[in-house]
């Protein structure tokens, strides 16, 4: 069994291009409805299928990239306010963070907004899967959790049903941590190419270091050198 770290509960509201999410992607605007997000999430949680290797997420997406980066260095978070509610949400490096479940939230439709000056964003829902503990990945439970998004996709999008998982990308930092990732096979092993990119289609950074392993049919184990920050499945 894939041996997994344990995978909150986050929520978001938006598509993306990996997951391809029915709900319809709103205009950006300079706040969110925590209502909507809450409906969200319980999307994920009531989905029926298997979803152990997975992981749920929000991540923030400003239309001015620039603004956003400035902002993280600031340290950006996204905010929770309503009558009675008051919260703040820590953000990874992706934008990305947890959204807490709150009936009070909910009842006085509080409203979600930066801590910083970072014009109109969007928020979007990031289905990845998650880390392992020792850095190690079978390519057998990779491909397995790959399926497990994918089923996810195809519940909640149906032009997902003609799409098949092809690999993973794992995304790493920009800084701060050594981007090596190995791929081991009985014959040895060999590193992979590390390409900067978008950490998922569509976002405006594209430059966050990530290795893409696809899928064949020989046995084999990726090792990273450091915790990836997002592994992505692919599908095609």
């Amino acid at each position: 069994m894939m041996r997994l770290a344990h995978a909150t509960a986050c929520v978001c509201f938006l598509s993306t291009a990996s997951l391809a999410a029915a709900q319809a992607q709103p205009q950006a605007a300079e706040w969110a409805s925590y209502r909507d997000a809450y409906r969200a999430v319980v999307v994920f949680d009531k989905y029926g299928g298997h979803k152990n290797h997975l992981q749920n997420h929000l991540q923030l997406v400003p239309r001015d990239p620039a603004a956003m980066r400035a902002a993280l260095g600031e340290g950006l978070q996204l905010v929770l306010s309503g009558k009675t509610v008051q919260t703040s949400l820590a953000l990874d490096p992706l934008g990305r963070g947890v959204l807490p479940l709150s009936k009070a939230a909910y009842d006085e439709n509080a409203v979600l907004a930066p801590n910083r000056r970072i014009g109109p964003f969007s928020l979007r829902s990031r289905v990845t899967i998650a880390p392992q503990a020792d850095n190690i990945y079978d390519s057998a439970e990779l491909r397995a959790a790959c399926e497990q998004a994918l089923g996810f996709a195809r519940y909640v999008d149906a032009t997902a049903r003609s799409r098949q998982c092809v690999g993973v990308r794992m995304v790493f930092p920009k800084k701060g941590v050594e981007t090596a990732v190995r791929l081991r096979r009985p014959e040895g092993e060999q590193p992979l190419p590390v390409v900067a990119g978008p950490a998922f289609a569509g976002d405006p950074e594209t430059d966050f270091p990530g290795v893409t392993y696809r899928f064949s049919t020989e046995r084999a184990q990726v090792i990273t050198y450091s915790a990836p920050l997002a592994i992505v499945p692919l599908f095609e």
